[in-house]
């Protein structure tokens, strides 16, 4: 395939322990994260950041891989050169946030009030977030949003975006935590993949995506190949049957920057 444009997630893709491209994951140093934005710079890809962090963060990352297009909140808003794109619907950012118009609702506290003990803030970066409410837990997100549709609010829904480590003694009692987003309806990492797409004018089948989470593999149907990260099989073994769903995906024999890079060269070696 003529690769035009590879859509990356950060935390627990590209970057490992503490948010840092030169670990491993495990502690150890490596080049391989630098190596994939060199291959995308020397081969001409766009290397557009899809995550779920605030959109100065992402920025931030963005600039410093050499990119001018990003997509943040877990596909809230796209950038393109600059010009930010609100995918969140009816919902537009004004005299308050859209993460400040979804709190008065109160659908947090449908959320956080059905789950004591399973749910939580995922503190310190929940806070000054533009769009969504984040969340740490263990939760079925497809449960969870049939309790905000009986409580009124079937026009937020949310989003599985991975295991982490990070949790307070609260949850202590759960066998592993993972991170949600409350976000507008129809806001989703693979619905700001098709709007980038669209806008760059990138056939689907010149186009990847790479991540470690059950929302990143929700992307595979709007990329050519998708590309799971080793780690993220470690981490949540279930989910290699969630990917057996989509069968251009696959699994990459490295972790983290090792395996986008592993990604990247496969696609562009035509393998």
């Amino acid at each position: 395939m003529s690769l035009r444009c590879a859509y990356v997630d950060l935390d627990g893709t590209l970057l490992g322990r503490d948010g840092s491209l030169m670990d491993d994951g495990s502690g150890g140093v490596t080049l391989e994260g630098a190596r994939a934005v060199q291959a995308c710079l020397r081969a001409d890809v766009e290397l557009t950041i899809l995550s779920g962090r605030r959109r100065q963060p992402v920025h931030e990352a963005a600039r410093l891989f050499g990119q001018g297009s990003y997509i943040y909140e877990a596909g809230a808003c796209a950038v393109l050169d600059g010009e930010e794109h609100w995918l969140t619907g009816e919902l537009r950012p004004g005299e308050r946030t859209i993460a400040e118009q979804v709190a008065a609702t109160g659908a947090p506290e449908v959320l956080l009030e059905a789950y004591p003990g399973r749910l939580e803030y995922h503190a310190p970066w929940h806070l000054e977030r533009e769009v969504s409410h984040l969340f740490r837990g263990l939760v079925d997100a497809a449960e969870a949003d049939e309790l905000l549709a009986g409580a009124g609010h079937g026009d937020l829904h949310l989003i599985d975006n991975g295991v982490i480590n990070a949790r307070s003694s609260d949850l202590a009692a759960l066998d592993h935590v993972r991170c949600y987003h409350l976000l507008p309806g129809g806001v989703s990492k693979a619905a700001g993949i098709e709007f980038h797409r669209r806008a760059r004018g990138y056939a689907r089948e010149h186009t990847i995506a790479v991540g470690d989470s059950r929302e990143d593999l929700a992307c595979a149907p709007v990329v050519g190949r998708f590309f799971l990260v080793r780690n993220a099989v470690e981490r949540d073994p279930g989910i290699v049957e969630a990917l057996a769903l989509h069968p251009n995906a696959t699994i990459t024999e490295g972790a983290h920057g090792a395996g986008v890079y592993e990604a990247l060269v496969a696609t562009l070696a035509g393998a």
